[in-house]
């Protein structure tokens, strides 16, 4: 997290220093911030009890589907973009792939949190799946 804000930090500077890049360095901070609701909503359920609910799946679900999308996806496009102009200046550019470094070190991290959700949510959905009577034969429960 420290490197990102860091990195935004120089790149707001650079670009007002140099006068141009500004475009770049906005798409990116766009794209860095975009998935910010998600993340404060996320919080607030937390912090008011509701999160381990069905708001708080779609949250966690929009939330990665988001970050994948845009910060991955679309940040590649931009990125390829940026590294392919003659316009914007060599440290621009790195500052551009470190960025997307952080990104992709981000999403190794959701990746792991949403695949750890999905296991606990589903060996919790077997274990109450367990409870219910099963069928013993031709689909039809077992009578006395």
């Amino acid at each position: 997290m420290l490197a990102h804000h860091t990195l935004s930090i120089l790149g707001i500077m650079v670009a007002l220093a140099l006068g141009e890049s500004g475009t770049e360095v906005n798409a990116v901070l766009f794209g860095s911030e975009i998935t910010n609701p998600l993340l404060q909503a996320r919080w607030f359920l937390r912090e008011t009890g509701r999160y381990h609910s069905f708001t708080g799946d779609m949250v966690d679900f929009l939330f990665v589907a988001l970050f994948t999308g845009v910060r991955i996806g679309v940040g590649a496009r931009l990125l390829f973009c940026e590294i392919v102009s003659p316009k914007p200046q060599w440290f621009v550019k790195v500052g551009g792939v470190a960025m997307y470094i952080v990104s992709w070190c981000f999403m190794i991290s959701i990746w792991h949190f949403a695949w750890r959700k999905s296991i606990k949510k589903y060996h919790a959905w077997r274990s109450r799946r367990g409870d219910e009577p099963q069928p013993t034969h031709n689909g039809h429960l077992k009578t006395q």
